[in-house]
């Protein structure tokens, strides 16, 4: 006789088998591909209580227990100021999970709030320093966020049409400002039409961003509100319409760049222009010419 799978693992067998070739494949070549994880790591899993962190959490345990690479993992959930009920659905849906959180309180969502320019950018910023911090304190080296495929896309348009750049979003950096600690993002492989998908498939609901911010987008009528990443994502549904590949475009786009055809480009936020080396590269630009040139 069978046994009865509980429910937590109901969804993590739905990982491997429903969803083995939208969430865990992906999941599995980006971390290949990107080089993400070495042997010893210990990596400090951030959980905010959306889906896509709860899906991270679920993916890193399950890698940990199939990977022949040994590494250990924590899994942290800093508490920005959520309201007692969200606070609780995390708690309670990481017992479903049975995911171990460590929690840690701060006061971040009203500094935030109470900053007079950029305020989600100021929130953003902090939230990574409390992680950072945090996970040191555990003795981890790197930071995982779950960020996942969509999000690089978006965060490429969000650059060029308000931020005057061509500007992406790396699957892997080194930290600026803590000394070691590397941040990764194991999802970047992984679109967000399967991470709902699975939410769906086995029940699940989480928590949203759950600031003011937020919550006035979800009040407004037409489900952007002041939320320009919001915006980019209803552009790229209609897009979608006449070009179901418009977003792996976009991704593979940001891995082909050919700095050859741009006139600037940064580097370590020091600006180069391609009339810096064009007398002593005139083969590199013949082809240009040559093309423009011809009828």
């Amino acid at each position: 006789m069978a046994r009865t799978l509980t429910p937590c693992e109901r969804i993590e067998r739905s990982i491997l088998t429903d969803f083995r070739k939208t969430l865990w494949k992906p999941f599995i070549a980006a971390i290949k591909r990107y080089e993400m994880i070495k042997a010893g790591d210990k990596i400090a899993v951030c959980i905010s209580g959306g889906k896509d962190s709860m899906l991270l959490a679920k993916l890193v345990q399950e890698l940990h227990r199939h990977s022949p690479v040994p590494f250990e993992a924590e899994f942290i959930v800093m508490d920005p100021g959520y309201n007692p009920a969200n606070r609780q659905k995390i708690i309670d849906n990481a017992a479903l999970l049975e995911i171990p959180i460590r929690i840690f309180d701060s006061d971040i969502f009203e500094a935030a709030t109470n900053a007079e320019r950029n305020p989600c950018y100021l929130c953003a910023r902090m939230r990574r320093g409390f992680l950072y911090d945090r996970a040191q304190e555990l003795g981890c080296n790197k930071i995982a966020l779950g960020h996942h495929f969509n999000d690089v896309i978006e965060t490429t348009m969000l650059g060029m049409f308000y931020g005057s750049q061509l500007q992406g979003m790396l699957p892997k950096l080194h930290s600026q400002n803590f000394e070691g600690m590397e941040l990764i993002r194991p999802m970047y492989m992984i679109h967000e039409d399967a991470i709902i998908g699975w939410c769906r498939a086995n029940d699940l609901t989480f928590i949203q961003c759950a600031c003011r911010f937020v919550e006035a987008r979800d009040h407004s009528r037409d489900g952007v509100g002041d939320s320009k990443r919001q915006e980019i994502k209803v552009l790229l549904r209609n897009l979608r319409e006449t070009n179901p590949d418009i977003e792996k475009s976009i991704f593979n786009s940001i891995h082909t760049v050919t700095l050859d055809t741009m006139p600037g480009w940064k580097i370590h936020g020091k600006e180069y222009s391609y009339l810096d080396d064009y007398d002593q590269w005139p083969n590199t630009f013949a082809g240009l010419t040559k093309r423009e040139d011809t009828p």
